[in-house]
């Protein structure tokens, strides 16, 4: 069974960057899964989505590839 959620170290660690590439990454790329907070004080805890994470990774992979995903 595949999490709904991961954290943001775990995330770090299923894409292999670091936490300062993982925080850049939105800037950089519009179509990167959002993080999301799970709570409302400073420090709740960020998530992102697992199965948004792997439609973007998977993406990225098809465009190295030369095949352009259709969403």
């Amino acid at each position: 069974m595949q999490p709904l959620r991961i954290t943001y170290n775990q995330a770090c660690e299923l894409l292999s960057v670091t936490r300062d590439t993982l925080r850049s990454l939105p800037k950089k790329d519009p179509t990167f899964p959002k993080a999301y907070k799970f709570g409302t004080t400073r420090q709740s805890p960020v998530y992102f989505d697992y199965a948004d994470l792997l439609a973007w990774h998977n993406a990225q992979k098809e465009k190295v590839n030369g095949v352009e995903v259709q969403a």
